[in-house]
């Protein structure tokens, strides 16, 4: 072995072993019949002494903001492209609307798990070595878009860009932190990391119809790839502190996260094409969800009976993190009134993304100026408060909506997504900073665990918001259009004129009467078809309406309920008898 060997790898074992003597506790006695634990890698404390933070001037703060915001652009840009432009992109590759949805589903079934792993990776390997390789690999999986010539290849590629996609978005979150005191970082940094994730949306909405007519959905990739690129040179020029690294994998952590990611995979998959080939219709999908039941029974088990957890079920089972779950699960539902509902409903009505791009900016303002504003107020103690407005916010937003009809356009709907978007930027940083917190009481181990909770209500919730809108959408729209075609009779004179008139807008492509008729009464089907989803979409954002202010009456219920010490008299003792 070389001299420059052997230094390296005492350098590594320096960093991956530290010594921790110095605080160490005073030695136990143990009663000989008790066995003594043999130490195990994975269960070994963290470094005592955290890296020490070192304040930058306002230049380098405004630039590893600025980074952290790319990086969380670029890994969201990469599937809002394609669920924005799923028609755009379904036509030139010669794909149904259901094989397009494949595209996402693929993307979906590594990203809803892999980032759990990463952060011990992160921990076991370095955060510098884990950010370049992040970085790498995702600027290598833009480029293959450039090469795909097949559905099954665009399938392939998929699955490894929601893997590359995974550890962009703790990169996001940790160049936002990294450039804030630790005093700020539950306030000022994460409302701003929160924020960054929550712009790739709207901008896709806003850039998307210029790319398509520059060079099509190539030229979506080519910006994706560019933008990785910039993100990977950032990440060499404004490195991160890094923890001291520790040996934190062990062999059945693997095993263990093989069948969560099955679990979680499989649900994501059933939830994003379930509705497109309907729940009942085809037996594969109850497979599927089987297979999700099966891998997460065993994920249990193992977990149940291991020494060092990877997750601690017994604390996700616990009152305070099912309460924190149930609340961010109905956040995510709610909050889905603007992903899957006010933007669908326009697209229903005929608008493409370049007529919603004034709605794009409003939705936009509203995340930027709710996480600016939830930075300012957000302190301990008014968690509470700021959901209640949240909650309120969407109620009164979604209420709005539920007087669309079908001329309504995307102007009529400014001031309610303003309002739905604003509120979606102020539930979730109190949420976070609360099960965070909870965490953190338990041990610093606790935080893999919470982010196991975080990740199944935001990623897992999103899918499942999303398939029960557009569910309870298309049941609504064929009750509405059953009762419409039976309120509609060829006899009727109003309609007998409708058709007349509908008929005759074709009198100069077509000159044969019947011709006419036929085509006459299609045009009217559909028009009639389409004021049914006009209901439905109205009857969903009522159901968002009402959802809301159940979830506020239950919340204002908790908090009486927390404070009824402070909130009844105290009662008096009786005076003793004479």
């Amino acid at each position: 072995m070389s001299p420059r060997e052997a230094m390296a790898r005492q350098e590594d074992a320096t960093i991956i072993r530290p010594d921790f003597r110095k605080n160490a506790e005073p030695a136990k006695t143990v009663a000989a019949t008790e066995p003594v634990p043999e130490p195990d890698a994975a269960s070994q404390p963290a470094p005592a002494a955290p890296p020490v933070f070192a304040p930058k001037s306002p230049t380098m703060v405004a630039a590893y903001m600025l980074a952290g915001a790319l990086i969380a652009l670029t890994q969201g840009l990469g599937m809002s492209f394609i669920s924005t432009n799923l028609q755009q992109i379904a036509g030139p590759m010669d794909l149904t609307q259901t094989e397009a949805t494949w595209l996402m589903a693929a993307y979906f079934f590594p990203n809803a798990s892999l980032t759990l792993l990463l952060f011990k990776v992160r921990a076991q390997y370095g955060l510098r070595n884990f950010a370049e390789v992040a970085i790498v690999v995702y600027v290598l999986v833009c480029l293959g878009h450039f090469w795909v010539d097949s559905y099954e290849s665009a399938l392939a590629l998929r699955f490894f860009a929601g893997v590359a996609a995974a550890p962009m978005t703790s990169l996001g979150f940790l160049y936002m932190l990294e450039p804030v005191s630790p005093a700020k970082k539950m306030s000022i940094g994460l409302c701003a990391a929160l924020t960054a994730l929550a712009l790739p949306s709207p901008v896709t909405g806003l850039i998307s119809p210029y790319l398509l007519d520059i060079g099509g959905y190539h030229a979506l990739y080519l910006v994706e790839m560019g933008l990785a690129m910039v993100s990977l040179g950032l990440v060499y020029v404004l490195p991160l502190t890094s923890p001291p690294r520790a040996k934190v994998i062990s062999g059945l952590d693997v095993v263990s996260y093989v069948f969560l990611a099955v679990a979680l995979g499989c649900f994501a998959v059933v939830l994003t094409v379930g509705r497109l080939y309907w729940w009942t219709a085809v037996d594969w999908l109850a497979w599927m969800i089987i297979a999700g039941i099966a891998a997460s029974a065993i994920f249990a088990a193992i977990e149940l009976n291991r020494k060092n957890h990877l997750v601690d079920i017994r604390w996700l089972t616990s009152r305070e993190i099912l309460h924190f779950t149930g609340a961010l699960m109905v956040s995510r539902l709610v909050l889905s009134e603007q992903t899957s509902g006010a933007v669908n409903f326009l697209r229903n009505a005929g608008m493409l993304n370049e007529q919603m791009a004034g709605l794009y900016w409003i939705i936009l303002a509203g995340a930027v100026l709710s996480g600016i504003i939830c930075a300012m107020i957000m302190k301990p103690g008014r968690e509470s408060a700021i959901h209640a407005v949240s909650l309120l916010l969407v109620a009164v937003g979604s209420y709005m909506d539920s007087q669309s009809t079908i001329l309504t356009r995307p102007e009529q709907m400014y001031l309610s997504q303003f309002l739905v978007s604003f509120a979606s930027g102020l539930f979730l940083p109190p949420a976070l900073t609360i099960g965070m917190g909870a965490a953190m009481k338990r041990g610093p181990s606790y935080i893999l665990s919470f982010i196991v909770v975080f990740l199944a209500t935001q990623k897992i919730g999103g899918y499942l918001g999303s398939a029960l809108y557009g569910t309870f959408v298309q049941w609504r729209e064929q009750f509405h259009s059953f009762r419409l075609v039976s309120e509609l009779a060829s006899t009727d004179p109003l309609v007998a004129n409708r058709l007349k008139q509908l008929g005759g807008a074709y009198g100069k492509v077509l000159t044969d009467p019947n011709q006419q008729v036929v085509q006459g009464a299609a045009l009217f089907s559909r028009q009639v078809q389409q004021q049914a989803y006009a209901l439905a979409y109205n009857d969903s954002f009522l159901l968002t309406a009402y959802l809301s202010l159940i979830a506020l009456a239950c919340l204002l219920l908790h908090v009486a309920w927390r404070n009824r010490h402070r909130l009844l008299p105290a009662r008096n003792p009786m005076p003793a008898a004479a």
